[in-house]
């Protein structure tokens, strides 16, 4: 007995809420985080910034460990261990007096927070198929956008009242953060479900175990995959470009108000919070294919680029217009966002195989963790040759990463490129199954496979 069921999963709305929690203690903390250890440590802001880069590219050896465990012991259980690090080191940050003590505790968090996305993403693929992953990916997203701007907006006004001792306040406000996330996310539970483009099946019998070692392999050997990975580096550049590279664009090249720059920030927030679930929607409801959704987000980006060059060229005198051309720039770019970062997400998600899928997006996370390396060295190494120089780039950048997942998409599996409808399966009754009519028909049912696409 099979029941068709809407792709509503009992206990989704805990993934979203959590994010926005997530979001609020990390807006309340991100903003101020140089700052923040600045006046704990007394270390000046170039050491500083070096010990959270050394430990940030030192967190993303720990990926492939975290991936090896999510395939082993489950996304859900994998978070808790990584929120209770994180819980721990927010904690333990504001005690961290000593430049080992610093090191040695931001290298433990980095590592946490480079492995976070990863098990998330996983946990997205466990509770969700179908369309129903691009709907709870798209709701995540927005969720946790709204939280960074009211824990910034938190922030701001905590340490407007109480000072620098606001900073630690910060660090435990994420640390609390992180903790009521976890409670948050009980009620989320993995179902058995099965994708079909037609009537109902019966469940897919439950994928063989695989060889501990052999998960890295076959992500190695999975040419396709490996195309996305790296065209999602080359679109994870221009997510870096609205925090490192529009702030010295504005200031040292346009010569414009700083004010611009915090502008840029807040709207770009705002519409991500409002806009992102209604413009998810309308891209599911429009039938697009993941592969041309990411790909027309990234050409969004190219436009939003070009549209900086010719601003960086013309350099107009007036505030006024340049404000307002960047308002446009911002909301082309912020749309690209939105079209791009779902399907983007679940197109990885579903392409990889569920039985290694935390491998897989482990191996997929850096694309993002590397990118946010080497985007500050990079962007500020070409604006000194030019200040249109590094949008020149990302303009390249974002139509190569397009044009890989246009060429790649027939090589993906079918159900990764455009969703298919959602089977939820709950468990039979006991006496239904032991020589009830439905065994036989259960049986036969069962002997049919799994219905994952295969690669040429």
């Amino acid at each position: 007995m099979v029941e068709r069921k809407s792709e509503r999963i009992p206990g989704e709305w805990a993934l979203p809420v959590t994010a926005a929690v997530n979001g609020i203690g990390t807006g309340m903390y991100v903003p101020f985080t140089l700052v923040f250890f600045h006046a704990v440590t007394g270390l000046s802001f170039t050491v500083v910034g070096a010990v959270l880069t050394a430990t940030g590219l030192a967190g993303i050896a720990v990926l492939p460990l975290a991936g090896t465990a999510v395939d082993r012991y489950g996304a859900k259980q994998v978070q808790y261990v990584l929120y209770g690090i994180r819980v721990a080191g927010f904690a333990l940050y504001p005690f961290a007096h000593s430049l080992p003590a610093f090191a040695a505790v931001a290298l433990v968090t980095a590592a946490a927070d480079r492995a976070f996305p990863a098990a998330q993403q996983s946990l997205i693929g466990e509770v969700a198929s179908g369309a129903g992953q691009d709907r709870l990916q798209a709701s995540t997203r927005a969720l946790q956008n709204a939280g960074n701007g009211a824990g910034a907006l938190l922030a701001t006004l905590v340490i407007s009242l109480a000072g620098s001792a606001g900073y630690t306040y910060a660090a435990w406000g994420n640390a609390l953060s992180f903790m009521l996330a976890a409670l948050l996310l009980r009620p989320l539970r993995p179902l058995r479900r099965v994708r079909t483009a037609g009537a109902p099946t019966a469940p897919a019998p439950a994928a063989a175990p695989r060889p501990s070692g052999a998960g890295y392999r076959l992500v190695l050997a999975d040419r396709p995959f490996l195309v996305v990975t790296g065209a999602n580096f080359l679109n994870a550049l221009s997510y870096s470009a609205l925090s490192v590279l529009f702030p010295l664009f504005m200031v040292e090249w346009l010569h414009g108000p700083s004010v611009l720059t915090g502008t840029a920030f807040t709207l770009n927030t705002v519409l991500c919070a409002v806009a992102g679930v209604g413009v998810g929607a309308r891209v599911r409801g429009a039938g697009a294919r993941r592969t041309r959704a990411a790909a027309l987000g990234g050409g969004l980006f190219a436009t939003a680029f070009a549209a900086q060059i010719v601003l960086g060229t013309v350099r107009p005198a007036s505030d006024v217009v340049l404000g307002g051309a960047m308002v446009a720039v911002v909301v082309v770019y912020t749309l690209g966002e939105l079209i791009h970062s779902p399907a983007a997400q679940v197109l990885a998600v579903a392409a990889a195989p569920e039985a290694v899928r935390g491998r897989y997006l482990a191996a997929y996370q850096m694309s993002w963790s590397l990118a946010k390396a080497v985007a500050p060295s990079l962007f500020t190494a070409l604006l000194a040759l030019d200040g249109r120089a590094p949008w020149a780039v990302l303009v390249v950048t974002s139509a190569v990463a397009a044009a890989l997942l246009i060429r790649t998409e027939s090589r993906l599996p079918a159900e990764a490129v455009r969703p298919l409808p959602t089977t939820v399966v709950r468990p039979l009754p006991a006496t239904v199954v032991q020589g009830g009519a439905a065994a036989p028909a259960l049986a036969a049912a069962e002997g049919d496979g799994g219905t994952r696409g295969t690669r040429p």
